[in-house]
């Protein structure tokens, strides 16, 4: 073994050999690397593959393999195999039940009220710690959807501390994640960071300019809302009667179709007042080339919904009364 072996960080020692002589050459063939290191072709050609597959080694143009510079090697093993630590762990965690027999611990401690494994339907969570510990609990038992409304815009600087491991367990387990915020949180630099940042890792979120209900949706099976939208320190209201949570999912939706995706509201807001934004111009020039608004969305690259917004948004702006009179008030403002 090589003193700083990369064995200890989960790569065998053949396909270290390979990558170390791939170092070593700078580049080379599959072929080539199978005469410097006196193995078969085929052999060489699976871990090559192998190294592909983990991001150490790409094909250049030329036909020859270049090595992941050795900084970059090094963390993406690290990431690897905590990504394989942390589902190793998750698998016993879960095969082993240990948050049930903790859940059941906790309720044995409690005054007797019928079943303890029976969850009522609504249920009230009093003070921020608890509230806390209560979206901890649900978000472990997360398997598949996350939905998040923030109608208050920007961020605190707790809230993100307190969210950011929270979100990035979510997104790390491939959990898909959609978020819908107010403007105030893009005009927010620490919170426009942030959202930023989560987007990077494959959160979906999205800015609505519309009134939004404050919820969390975990799964389309619980969901949380505030004892009181004015008050949010009271606490909130945990709810899992499969009726009322499918009314909370229809209205994130709608609230969700009423907004536009994070980049589209962050491109907005450069843009100067009474100028057009990139994907406005696009829409104009689409208006009118495009026979269906379907055609022009995906032109744009939006969805139709928010296509037809565009469109609708541009022609109040413009005060036309249809598309063909919005072409001539465009083409005098100079927009066209």
């Amino acid at each position: 073994m090589h003193a700083g072996s990369l064995v200890q960080l989960g790569m065998s020692a053949e396909d270290e050999d390979l990558y170390r002589c791939l170092l070593r050459l700078t580049e080379g063939t599959a072929s080539a690397l199978a005469e410097t290191l006196r193995v078969p072709v085929p052999e060489v050609e699976e871990q090559v593959a192998r190294l592909e597959a983990m991001d150490l080694a790409s094909l250049a143009d030329n036909g020859s393999f270049r090595p992941a510079p050795p900084a970059i090697a090094v963390q993406r093993l690290i990431d690897l195999r905590l990504r394989e630590l942390r589902e190793e762990l998750r698998r016993v965690a879960a095969e082993e039940r240990v948050v049930e027999s903790l859940l059941a611990e906790r309720e044995a401690g409690r005054p007797a009220a019928g079943d303890a494994s029976e969850r009522p339907a609504i249920e009230r969570i009093e003070g921020t710690p608890n509230v806390r510990a209560v979206i901890d609990e649900l978000t472990f038992f997360t398997r598949k959807e996350g939905l998040t409304t923030q109608p208050h815009g920007a961020l605190s600087a707790a809230s993100i501390e307190a969210s950011r491991p929270l979100d990035a367990r979510i997104l790390r387990r491939g959990i898909r994640m959609r978020t819908i915020m107010r403007p105030a949180a893009v005009e927010d630099a620490a919170t426009l960071r942030y959202l930023e940042e989560i987007s990077a890792m494959g959160a979906d979120i999205r800015i609505s300019d519309k009134p939004l209900e404050r919820m969390l949706v975990f799964d389309r099976t619980a969901a949380l809302t505030p004892i009181d939208p004015q008050n949010p320190r009271l606490g909130a209201l945990v709810i899992r009667e499969s009726g009322l949570v499918a009314n909370l999912v229809s209205l994130f939706e709608r609230m969700w179709a009423d907004s536009v995706p994070l980049a589209e509201a962050v491109a907005a807001r450069r843009v100067p007042e009474g100028e057009l934004s990139e994907t406005e111009r696009r829409v104009l020039a689409n208006m009118y080339e495009a026979e269906k608004d379907e055609t022009g969305a995906r032109e744009v690259g939006v969805s139709v919904r928010t296509y037809r917004k565009y469109v609708a948004d541009l022609m109040q702006r413009l005060g036309a009364t249809n598309r063909f009179q919005a072409a001539l008030l465009a083409r005098d403002h100079g927009w066209i």
